[in-house]
């Protein structure tokens, strides 16, 4: 390890950093288990630090201090600025970032007709702004070193073409608000190296839906394929099990 915090791997291959927020449990933490597994150098992000602190330990690249938790509100500028700042100086790069802080607060019966508008602020907030934050500071990381990967978790619940029911639709318009955000992004970077991706996990099993079927590994598995996407992966594109989706 050099002063910067970079590694190499066995074959002189520099280790790539990931940071996933919302990486404490469920899809998030599967998803850095999966790429701490795959040999990348990995932080997970919480807003409680000691819960990120528990599930880096459960990590496999925890015990070679690959793998960090690190404190972050997505809903909080400083907070973001602060998590990429330690996570820079822990490992001296961010090179793959993966939104997956979410949630999920208007139930099947709240109608966009009768909004909540303290629900939808929330939910744009966390779902669609903290993903917002999260990138304006990591792609300057990424064009500093002419490569980058970004996923956002969405949600089939987002597409415009699928969509033929009212319910939850701050939670839908949050998510379709990222799929954009998933667009521009791609067309703006496309000559930087940094590729930008969506992709629905699926109804997975987790805190947020325990009574689905999906195992979390299963959902963590399209996320994890566009984050170590090669250089002539595609950018732009909204997928499910590893095949575009809809917008």
């Amino acid at each position: 390890m050099t002063s910067s915090g970079r590694e190499w791997d066995t074959e002189g291959q520099e280790k790539r950093v990931a940071l996933v927020t919302g990486g404490n449990r469920g899809i998030g933490l599967e998803i850095g288990s999966q790429l701490s597994r795959l040999g990348y150098r990995v932080v997970l992000t919480a807003r409680d630090g000691r819960r990120a602190d528990e599930a880096a330990e459960t990590l496999d690249g925890w015990a070679s201090g690959d793998v960090a938790g690190v404190s972050m509100d997505v809903t909080d500028d400083e907070s973001v600025r602060a998590g990429f700042e330690q996570a820079v100086k822990l490992f001296g790069a961010v090179d793959v970032l993966v939104n997956n802080a979410g949630i999920a607060i208007d139930g099947p019966e709240h109608r966009a007709s009768a909004p909540d508008l303290d629900k939808v602020h929330k939910t744009l907030e966390t779902n669609l702004f903290g993903a917002w934050r999260c990138a304006r500071e990591a792609i300057p990381l990424m064009r500093g070193r002419g490569y980058g990967r970004i996923v956002n978790l969405s949600s089939t619940m987002a597409s415009l073409e699928l969509t033929g029911t009212p319910s939850s639709p701050a939670y839908r318009i949050s998510k379709a608000g990222l799929n954009m955000l998933t667009k521009v992004l791609a067309a703006e970077l496309q000559y930087d190296g940094i590729l930008v991706n969506a992709a629905s996990p699926g109804y997975t099993r987790t805190d947020m839906s325990p009574d689905a079927e999906r195992p979390v590994e299963e959902g963590a598995d399209t996320p994890v394929w566009l984050a170590t996407l090669p250089d002539d992966g595609p950018t732009g594109g909204f997928f499910f099990d590893r095949k575009r989706l809809s917008w």
